[in-house]
């Protein structure tokens, strides 16, 4: 398995296959080009036999410099149990450290209960949110009316 940043030229291996990694739900329009343009510094790609099998797209927030955000991460349905997204969490965490971050944010749909069980595992916590969804804390409609969202953080400090 290699790992490395993300390239400009990644964009159409990754955006081919994510409906199918996601069992046909429509992704790929949150994931536009711009953030493998922009964002290589802090996004990751994992490759094996030269086919990509699971990317993190990540940044530092220009409005709150001592967080950083993970916009996306995939991994390939046969290699989930090979510690690939855990590896690219690891790193993503490392390099917002190395650029002074403190604490780490991402978010998920409340029905991705496999997203939900990951970053508890990962050491994220819900944010307290605006409702609750099947036992689950929610930020209400933000990502617009109706679009519920579980709003995660973590601690980087050592």
């Amino acid at each position: 398995m290699h790992f490395r940043h993300v390239l400009e030229s990644d964009y159409i291996p990754v955006i081919s296959v994510i409906d199918d990694w996601w069992g046909g739900r429509p992704m790929s329009d949150m994931l536009p080009k711009l953030f493998f343009q922009h964002f290589q510094d802090t996004s990751f790609v994992a490759e094996q036999g030269g086919q990509i099998v699971g990317f993190l797209i990540g940044f530092v927030s220009q409005t709150y410099p001592e967080q950083a955000y993970i916009h996306f991460i995939g991994v390939h349905p046969e290699h989930r149990k090979d510690g690939i997204a855990k590896r690219l969490y690891e790193m993503f965490f490392d390099k917002a450290r190395e650029k002074g971050c403190e604490i780490a944010r991402c978010v998920t749909s409340p029905v991705n209960k496999t997203s939900i069980a990951f970053h508890t595992r990962m050491g994220f916590r819900m944010d307290q949110g605006t409702g609750e969804v099947d036992g689950v804390q929610v930020t209400a409609n933000y990502d617009g009316k109706g679009h519920d969202r579980v709003l995660f953080v973590k601690e980087l400090r050592p």
